[in-house]
């Protein structure tokens, strides 16, 4: 191999590999038997350690390093060659040993997980946690990091972006949110209990369905299942797939986790077919991917412009239920601000606090100052602290996320970075168009998708998530913009 023809066939090659594990994995989180996790993990492991032995392969390394001081590729082929470079050089860090743990630990965890959820038995889960904990700590050593082993996680999932800028963040989250939040508890409480009765699931279903296409989600290139966790997928830009939770006696949850998930999967239907398997043809950041996901469900979807047009639809699907409740008053319950237990039904504002109290935990897990057997007390006490909300059950607690199970640690902070972004892309939508929500008033997002596609979609990882950020609106990412956004809409909302 030394030709840049050969990098593309075996980049490929590899991706081919993960998205075949990525298939499998959908399937056992949405239609796999009970019964089959035991070769389903071994399936996985397998696949992943032909994945690793792939990408850790020498003569791909050489020809890596040999492209890389190659003066005849152009910008788009450099890039690709650099990302792929430094993937290689962490890849080479782990051996096949460490890969084949991690990937039957995560496998056992997530049956474990989901039986102790079930159980609402914390400890049926604690063991597999503590031996994640003990090979993503292990991992922090292995990849190396400056300042804080919780570092070397975040750059997993937000390459780039430090612990002490995530401190920050959420120093400026705590100094706004939380006196804010507490203002808007004072005020008037909106009422939102027509979401909690009956609503049939099939109609529900239905309705979510109308509310992706109305995104112009497209269902030739995706489909959506049920699952006990809302999640998407994607094996190709032309395999974009999404999973809804129904709950027949709260109506919020599927709308949100269509809208959210639907987000996502927009992107990933928006990268370019031509760039399938390498960099350009990925997402750049979670951060990134996260502010699709809430730029429609929150700066689209809780609009009072979108449900203008989508709630006419809505009520032709519950007629009974929502007969006196007018469009504003849905609207208003669509953004009640009132803390909650469960962080995926979280209203927009004190969501940031349930990101907080996961990313304290998990920092103080990495650097051993949490112990997992004390996992759902101290759960509990930043639950009390920052949203004054008594835990009830492990279930509704420390167990009601699926990430750990996968191993996931260093994720959960790109869920507020994300919004973050979301208000600062779409504060710049609305300048480049003052029709915007003229035209989401009207069921028209084409060319708000339009916009996503040619500012952020197709470029895939072609530049940083912070190079992307000052590329589309003109400067790095600003707490500010989503503080007036919501300072705007709340104050309002709540006459302040």
């Amino acid at each position: 191999m030394n030709k840049y023809s050969d990098y593309l066939d075996y980049c490929k090659k590899i991706h081919d590999i993960n998205m075949s594990i990525a298939v499998l994995n959908w399937d056992l989180e949405t239609k796999m038997p009970k019964n089959g996790h035991k070769f389903r993990a071994q399936q996985i492991s397998t696949l992943r350690k032909v994945s690793h032995e792939l990408s850790t392969n020498k003569s791909y390394g050489d020809l890596l390093n040999k492209l890389k001081n190659n003066n005849a590729l152009d910008f788009d082929q450099s890039r690709n060659i650099d990302v792929s470079l430094k993937k290689y050089n962490k890849t080479l860090k782990y051996d096949a040993n460490f890969i084949e743990k991690e990937s039957n630990l995560i496998s056992e965890a997530f049956v474990k997980w989901r039986l102790a959820k079930e159980k609402n038995d914390f400890s049926i889960f604690e063991k597999s946690l503590e031996q994640l904990i003990q090979l993503r700590i292990k991992e922090c050593e292995i990849l190396g990091y400056k300042n804080h082993p919780y570092d070397a996680l975040l750059d997993q999932y937000e390459p780039d972006l430090t612990t002490n800028e995530v401190d920050k963040i959420f120093q400026e989250i705590k100094d706004f949110l939380i006196p804010f939040i507490k203002k808007i508890s004072n005020a008037k409480e909106i009422d939102d209990s027509f979401f909690y009765q009956y609503y049939n699931q099939k109609k529900q279903w239905d309705f979510g369905i109308d509310l992706l296409k109305g995104m112009d989600y497209d269902f030739n290139s995706g489909r959506q299942d049920l699952s006990a966790h809302p999640f998407s997928t994607h094996f190709s830009n032309e395999d974009a797939r999404v999973t809804t939770r129904i709950d027949e006696n709260n109506l919020s949850e599927m709308i949100w986790s269509c809208i959210h998930e639907g987000g996502h999967a927009l992107y990933e239907q928006g990268l370019l077919s031509k760039n399938y398997g390498l960099p350009l043809g990925e997402s750049i950041s979670l951060g990134i991917h996260e502010s699709q996901s809430r730029l429609w469900e929150n700066n689209v979807g809780r609009s009072i412009e979108y449900w203008k047009y989508n709630y006419n639809k809505l009520k032709k699907y519950f007629e009974k239920q929502l007969i006196n409740v007018s469009v504003n008053d849905f609207y208003k319950a669509c953004n009640k601000v009132k803390p909650s237990l469960i962080r995926t039904n979280a209203d927009e504002l004190t969501y940031h606090l349930h990101i907080l109290i996961r990313y304290e935990i998990e920092k103080g897990l990495i650097e051993s100052s949490i112990k997992v057997q004390d996992l759902p007390e101290i759960w509990n006490k930043k639950y009390q602290e920052y949203l004054g909300i008594t835990v009830p059950s492990d279930s509704m607690g420390v167990l009601q996320d699926i990430h750990w199970s996968h191993g996931s640690f260093g994720y959960f902070p790109t869920y507020t970075i994300g919004s973050l972004y979301a208000a600062q892309f779409f504060t710049q939508a609305l300048y480049e168009n003052e029709k915007l929500y003229d035209e989401i008033s009207k069921g028209k997002s084409k060319n708000l998708l339009k916009w996503l596609r040619e500012k952020i979609h197709k470029h895939g990882k072609k530049y940083s998530a912070q190079d992307l950020c000052i590329k589309v609106t003109g400067e790095k990412l600003n707490f500010n913009f989503f503080k007036k956004y919501a300072i705007n809409k709340y104050t309002s909302m709540y006459d302040l």
